[in-house]
């Protein structure tokens, strides 16, 4: 029996002519395990935790103040009398994160066209549970917060963190089947377009006239690419940055034209899935026929078309969706991380005003995200408006809201935005950090203890047929 071959050495995989096989040899070792860990679903998940955790480490240590000073550091352009200078921080959270929004537009939109949210009978239910996982937790954090100053922070009690939240069902393996992720996905994705519409309307300062102008400009130039037939996804990057200057200079946040472009990105196919084996047989056909007679340029002709067909077989937003989402979740996310989840437990300064907020946050979080989920499923399906998607019960919508209770990312940017105070946004923070580091295992705990890895469990498939 031969010996497998080693991936470096496949014969349908050969090394490339000029690569030295050692050194090719030591780079599959050196990457092999980052491979590995990058296929696990839950990887996103593990690296904003260790993020938040190296972010937690240096702000409570004795390079406390090279942390703050490093996100302190002044970015800007400058050319000729005009100047533009911002901190690292505000560049990560003002202009990566248009990045973050941007891939959030594009799943809404994915997700209306055809995805969860295109039947309105399948949407009713993720629908009337992000609502609910909304409402509740900011009346809740309402309920603990009496002063004007400590009110602002109610947005950041009503967000998922879809990465922590889909990291914990994944390490629970079988005991949560995958119609159970698909409603946690729905309820994220309703749950992220409500944290959009309240920073747009609620976090925003006053409207300026000229920016507004300039932003406008910007999304009708895009129109106009579209319209114009233009498919290379660069040109459209020009237009867009003058959408997001504009928001930025009409006073709503910026990361609001990430969302609208997002939304904007057309969801059709231009070939899809038969045009491109049509296009690409055509073209292998043609190089079958003389393959001894293909030169380079003729050859290069016939790899345009199919990188053509190739790019063309997905709709704009579906092959942005592929190339843009593990930039985000490998890169946006724990770089945003890192810039906010730095709490210095030391600087904390206990007072009425910031235990109101860091209570009223992790309260809101733990128990109104699974409350305001559970009452307004219960609603829906006693109305009739809706069904439990196959195989799932109770137990598995409790561990859906409490697993939804993990806010951190859009609950640390909401918080961004609510507090000026430095001492109530780092009470907020900490709220956020011990509710989402609660909630999580909570569920972990609730999941392994409450789901067998046998799915449906019979009194669960009945409740779901009754209901």
């Amino acid at each position: 029996m031969s010996r497998p071959h080693p991936p470096s050495e496949h014969p349908s995989r050969p090394r490339p002519p000029e690569a030295w096989a050692p050194l090719v040899r030591i780079a599959r070792i050196a990457t092999r395990p980052l491979e590995r860990f990058l296929g696990i679903e839950a990887a996103s998940g593990i690296l904003l935790l260790t993020a938040t955790a190296v972010a937690l480490a240096f702000a409570n240590s004795d390079w406390s103040d090279a942390y703050t000073a490093f996100w302190e550091t002044p970015i800007g352009v400058h050319v000729g009398p005009f100047a533009f200078e911002r901190s690292l921080s505000w560049w990560v959270n003002d202009g990566l994160m248009v990045i973050f929004f941007f891939v959030v537009g594009l799943e809404i939109r994915r997700e209306v066209e055809r995805g969860e949210l295109s039947d309105r009978r399948r949407a009713t239910l993720p629908v009337a549970a992000a609502l609910g996982g909304m409402i509740v937790p900011a009346c809740l954090y309402l309920a603990f917060t009496h002063e004007p100053s400590t009110r602002a922070g109610w947005g950041a009690a009503m967000a998922t963190d879809i990465a922590f939240a889909v990291g914990v069902l994944t390490l629970l393996g079988k005991r949560a089947p995958s119609s159970l992720r698909i409603l946690l996905l729905a309820v994220a994705v309703i749950d992220d377009l409500g944290a959009i519409v309240v920073i747009a309307l609620f976090y925003s300062s006053g409207l300026s006239l000229a920016g507004c102008g300039v932003a406008l400009f910007g999304f009708l130039l895009v129109l106009a690419l579209q319209r114009f037939g233009v498919r290379a996804k660069l040109a459209y990057f020009p237009p867009a940055l003058v959408a997001w200057a504009g928001t930025y200079a009409m006073g709503v946040h910026p990361t609001i034209a990430g969302v609208l472009l997002g939304l904007m990105t057309p969801v059709r196919a231009w070939l899809g899935t038969e045009g491109f084996v049509r296009d690409v047989k055509g073209e292998l056909e043609r190089i079958e026929q003389r393959p001894s007679e293909v030169n380079a340029h003729e050859l290069a002709g016939y790899l345009r078309s199919v990188g053509a067909a190739r790019r063309e077989a997905l709709s704009p937003a579906e092959s942005l969706i592929e190339g843009m989402h593990p930039w985000v979740a490998y890169g946006v996310m724990p770089v945003f991380a890192l810039a906010n989840a730095g709490v210095s437990f030391g600087g904390f300064e206990p007072s009425a005003a910031t235990t109101s907020v860091a209570a009223g946050i992790a309260v809101a979080l733990v128990f109104g995200k699974p409350i305001g989920i559970a009452l307004a499923i219960a609603v829906t399906l006693r109305l009739g408006f809706s069904q439990l998607p196959r195989g799932l019960g109770r137990r598995h919508l409790f561990l859906l809201g409490v697993v939804a209770g993990i806010g951190f990312t859009m609950s640390l940017f909401i918080a961004q935005l609510a507090f000026r105070d430095p001492r109530l946004l780092a009470a907020a923070k900490l709220g956020v950090l011990a509710a989402s580091g609660l909630a999580g295992t909570l569920a972990f705990v609730i999941g392994r203890l409450m789901l067998d890895e046998t799915q449906p469990a019979p009194e669960d498939d009945a409740e779901r047929t009754t209901s």
